[in-house]
């Protein structure tokens, strides 16, 4: 440990659509919800994370919600810095006598372009960063699930976050092919709200949306084990009193098929351009899934339904990326080949 090391903090932040988390000295320090609420009047923000989340969907015309990120990238520039800055600050709540330097790994969608990629080192140096390693997102929650990513073996990894999808095939340390959608949990949250407008004419609010997705999304219309049905509050669009309904799981499933769909053709597109020998040992690995979206219920069994290859979801998918962006962070030298 050199003399100055207490003068830069080393940080692996996962920036996510939905979900922006922190690793700092190999724990995951920060995991709130990446959103920011600002004072439309003066443009201060008042709070990031969940209490900017409480917020969302029920403020007046002086404060607006900000989520900075869409589709795996950053649409709004400033909001993205103040959230990264904010989240900062959260990792040691107590220390304000002096700022130390930070080394940042952040994992970024493998079908970003140079502009996007431009946009996450910026928000990050204006954050306070002053090195900045990039991570794609298959890589590192590959390295998350513990897969050793150097080896001349095949591996697919799909990783389904809130607005992208990657599906990537590893093997000697970079990845060999990939597609990358944009239809993910944002998605399922989307087509939730749209089906109950369509299907029940009640209005929902996107938290209540995502509150389904939670409790009774599914991937199949059959389960082995179905969750209890949920009711859920909202306005009724003809007489626009609130009012509660009751869904299950069955009607979330037929709800999320499209999307489903367009993910599945993905993974296909993907294997049809997987090369032979990887294929092979694709065969006998099977595919790991991880993100927020291999918790939706069958959709593994789905998946592998279609492929007929074994699927394997990590353990706590939600954190597999950042904690393969943290790892990398610690072993820098021995993944900077890696960082694009």
């Amino acid at each position: 440990m050199g003399l100055f090391d207490f003068l830069t903090q080393e940080i692996a932040i996962d920036l996510g659509t939905a979900n922006t988390l922190i690793i700092h000295n190999d724990k995951v320090v920060v995991d709130e919800p990446s959103i920011v609420a600002v004072d439309r009047q003066t443009g201060k923000v008042i709070a990031v994370g969940k209490v900017a989340m409480q917020m969302h969907g029920k403020v007046h015309e002086n404060i607006k919600t900000i989520r900075p990120l869409k589709d795996g990238v950053i649409a709004d520039f400033a909001a993205a810095e103040h959230m990264i800055r904010e989240m900062i600050k959260m990792i040691n709540p107590g220390r304000h006598l002096f700022n130390p330097s930070l080394k940042m790994v952040i994992c970024i969608p493998s079908g970003i372009t140079e502009v996007e990629k431009r946009a996450v080192r910026d928000s990050a140096e204006h954050a306070g960063a002053k090195e900045v390693y990039l991570i794609h997102e298959p890589m590192a929650a590959a390295i998350g699930i513990g897969i050793d990513v150097e080896e001349p073996m095949g591996n697919m990894v799909i990783d389904i976050g809130g607005g992208t999808s990657e599906i990537a095939v590893i093997a000697l340390g970079g990845i060999v092919c990939d597609q990358s959608i944009r239809t993910a949990g944002d998605g399922f949250t989307n087509d939730i709200w749209d089906y109950m407008r369509r299907q029940h004419n009640i209005l929902l609010g996107e938290r209540s949306a995502e509150r389904i997705k939670i409790e009774v999304g599914a991937a199949l219309p059959e389960l082995d084990n179905p969750p209890p049905d949920f009711a859920i509050h909202g306005r009724d669009m003809m007489t626009g009193i609130p009012k509660e309904i009751t869904v299950n799981y069955t009607e979330i499933a037929h709800a999320l098929d499209k999307s489903i769909s367009k993910i599945e053709e993905a993974i296909m597109k993907a294997l049809e351009m997987t090369p032979p020998e990887l294929s092979a040992d694709i065969y006998q690995t099977g595919i790991y899934l991880t993100g927020g979206g291999a918790l939706l219920r069958g959709l593994d069994k789905r998946i592998s339904l279609k492929t007929k290859l074994p699927v394997h979801v990590a353990e706590d998918p939600l954190r597999a990326v950042v904690r393969g962006t943290g790892i990398a962070l610690k072993n820098i030298q021995r993944f900077k080949f890696l960082m694009p």
